[in-house]
């Protein structure tokens, strides 16, 4: 898939389905996300558009070299921390896709469902490998922040395999594999 994002490719994808990215993406933690809503309510701008576009939940890992940054590792960081966030950033942005690691709660859903956008999973632990797919460093806005939590722009190739565990239909992996666990846990007891 090409980035920027549209929702009518993004609605035919379905939980389970299996992508890769070409094209650009930005990392946001939870500082980043306050402050890109700080600047909405505002209704201020941000440094860089988002729109249509995909938020990686990843704190990186660079070395500057000269006047070029240099992804190391840029493995997902768990994305229910921003959960608070989440559901505005996703219907005021028009963001397309989350990526990150462990799911996202009800509100989320419901806004993926409600802009067609979708939940992807990148394994954990596998940071170096996601760094090889990133071809250059675009840009970077508010290192104020710090690293971890700078508004890194990404480009990347062949960025994935992104396994789609929420869709914009609201079928989410995470609960359903949690449901499964507690009835069969409810059967052994």
């Amino acid at each position: 898939m090409n980035t920027p994002l549209d929702e009518k490719t993004i609605r035919t994808l379905r939980a389970g389905d299996i992508v890769y990215l070409n094209g650009v993406i930005f990392t946001m933690r939870d500082k980043a996300h306050s402050k890109a809503l700080e600047l909405y309510r505002k209704g201020g701008t941000l440094p860089v558009s988002i729109q249509n576009g995909v938020i990686y939940h990843c704190g990186p890992v660079v070395r500057k070299i000269g006047d070029k940054w240099e992804i190391i590792s840029c493995g997902p960081t768990t994305s229910y921390r921003m959960e608070e966030y989440e559901s505005e950033l996703i219907t005021e942005y028009n963001i397309r896709m989350i990526i990150g690691k462990g799911g996202m709660g009800e509100r989320t859903v419901e806004a993926l469902s409600k802009i067609g956008a979708v939940y992807a999973s990148f394994t954990g632990g596998a940071g170096v490998l996601a760094a090889q797919k990133i071809v250059e460093v675009e840009n970077v806005h508010w290192l104020e922040l710090g690293i971890p939590e700078a508004l890194w722009v990404l480009k990347v190739k062949d960025f994935g395999p992104l396994i789609i565990t929420i869709d914009s239909h609201k079928n989410n992996i995470y609960s359903r594999i949690r449901s499964e666990a507690f009835r069969k846990l409810r059967d052994l007891t």
